[in-house]
């Protein structure tokens, strides 16, 4: 089954906020991998669980028409507000029932959104949709993000970062199961395409202040989770915070920090008429 997660106006808000855009060089393999299987201009990108739409528009320069979808109003309404690309557009639906006809897409991606999904279903949904040759890119990363800070101790600030993560585990929803990159490679196992890839372990960094770090942690569904059952909570990210900038030596949490974000992603082209 499908599981209904960021659907809050204020946990939408915080999702645009603090959720990292994918890097372009990450989205340039994947529109390298669907040009290898499609010739000619590419005209549709589907993003779907789209959220506030960070992937969503770097979609926008490779394809003629993207459309990010997404079960959430609030996410979607976050994703119109800051929408500038004039051929990205919106639509509400959830990712097992999408309102696209049979072998019209060019590329479907899931970014940060597969896991939410009834699996099965979607990728019967994704065959449907796809052209032949169309292909699909499920992209996410781990929440083992690891911290960088010139002149300072990264075994030091690393080990906070993953006590942080730690005390998250307790409310990790169960459909992820123990790791979610497990999910994905269960997914590449099972799709039946002939041309796929697998790829991990990809790291890709980004600047960012200290402050927007702790806040990505606590869009994560698990700090959320947590936060309801303890509204004190928030007193843990203030405290992961001032023991990071204690071995960092500042006195501010907008102090520019480089976050490295693990990736795993699979990437598939659905068969054409004349393979086997």
């Amino acid at each position: 089954m499908a599981h209904r997660m960021f659907e809050g106006k204020e946990h939408a808000a915080s999702y645009w906020k603090y959720r990292i855009s994918h890097s372009d060089h990450l989205i340039q393999h994947v529109i390298n991998f669907v040009q290898k299987q499609r010739t000619g201009p590419l005209s549709v990108a589907l993003d779907v669980g789209c959220g506030s739409g960070q992937g969503t528009v770097l979609l926008a320069k490779h394809f003629e028409s993207v459309v990010g979808t997404d079960v959430s109003p609030a996410q979607l309404e976050v994703a119109m507000q800051h929408a500038k690309e004039p051929n990205v557009t919106y639509r509400q639906c959830v990712a097992e029932e999408l309102p696209f006809a049979d072998s019209s897409v060019d590329l479907i991606t899931a970014m940060l959104a597969f896991h939410w999904f009834d699996r099965p279903r979607f990728l019967q949904e994704v065959y449907r949709v796809l052209k032949p040759r169309g292909c699909v890119a499920l992209l996410n990363y781990t929440i083992d993000m690891e911290l960088e800070y010139p002149d300072c101790s990264l075994d030091s600030l690393n080990q906070v970062c993953k006590e942080f993560y730690a005390a998250l585990i307790p409310y990790r929803n169960p459909c992820l199961g123990p790791r979610s990159i497990d999910l994905y490679r269960e997914a590449y196992n099972s799709i039946p395409y002939t041309e796929k890839e697998w790829n991990e372990g990809v790291w890709v960094k980004r600047p960012m202040p200290l402050c927007s770090y702790i806040g990505m942690v606590e869009s994560f569904s698990s700090y959320q989770a947590m936060l309801k059952k303890d509204p004190q909570a928030t007193k843990l990210s203030q405290d992961i915070c001032e023991r990071l900038m204690s071995i960092m030596k500042v006195t501010s949490a907008e102090t520019e920090v480089v976050v490295g974000f693990k990736y795993h992603y699979v990437l598939a082209s659905k068969n054409g008429p004349n393979d086997m």
